[in-house]
């Protein structure tokens, strides 16, 4: 079985994952492939957003030499069509690295834990998609503790992510929706009932 959790920001679906591999899934994080993404595209990166960083006075390089995704998100979060620039240069590399994921790991229990799958060609290869969602209030404070953003920022990505379970409906995929308002006992107990209903185990 592929599965593909996903949901909105801090709404808890790396918590549904590390559920899901408690039970015997191999996961896959989509967000951290997207980092390795931008850094083997950075050069591109540079070249595509490195003028209107500047003029916004922000440095897309840390002090590591790579780029700083939360400045390079300050940026392209603000603006559609500059997200979209984004996904056309990270997003190949993306779908190669979950392909090979998928491939040695074939005949086993996987599951993808992604916020766009819906927008790789690979969401046709999945067998259900478990979105994660939780009260917008909720969200913001879980994201301003975790990642110490600024509120700007978040309500930026929120914007962003605007929609994302109507986009999953519009990729065709079999959904389900989890409420994660609770414990984690309750999220657990949610996500083993859609196990049984599809038949797992």
């Amino acid at each position: 079985m592929i599965l593909c959790v996903t949901g909105p920001m801090a709404a808890g679906k790396n918590l549904a994952s590390r559920i899901l591999e408690e039970k015997g899934f191999v996961s896959s994080d989509a967000d951290l492939l997207g980092h390795e993404a931008v850094d083997e595209c950075a050069e591109k990166i540079l070249g595509t957003f490195g003028t209107l960083a500047s003029e916004r006075g922000v440095e897309l390089l840390g002090s590591d030499g790579k780029i700083n995704r939360r400045n390079l998100g300050s940026i392209v979060f603000s603006d559609p069509a500059l997200i979209k620039k984004q996904e056309e240069i990270v997003y190949p590399a993306i779908q190669r690295k979950i392909d090979d994921f998928l491939s040695i790991n074939k005949g086993r229990d996987v599951v993808l834990n992604a916020t766009l799958l819906y927008k790789l060609p690979v969401i046709k290869s999945v067998d259900m998609v478990i979105f994660v969602d939780s009260p917008r209030i909720i969200r913001f404070f879980r994201a301003k503790k975790r990642d110490g953003m600024r509120p700007r920022q978040i309500l930026d990505r929120f914007r962003a992510q605007k929609n994302l379970f109507a986009k999953y409906k519009d990729a065709d995929a079999d959904i389900v929706r989890v409420w994660n308002i609770g414990s984690r006992q309750g999220l657990e107990k949610k996500i083993g009932q859609i196990l049984k209903k599809a038949g797992w185990g």
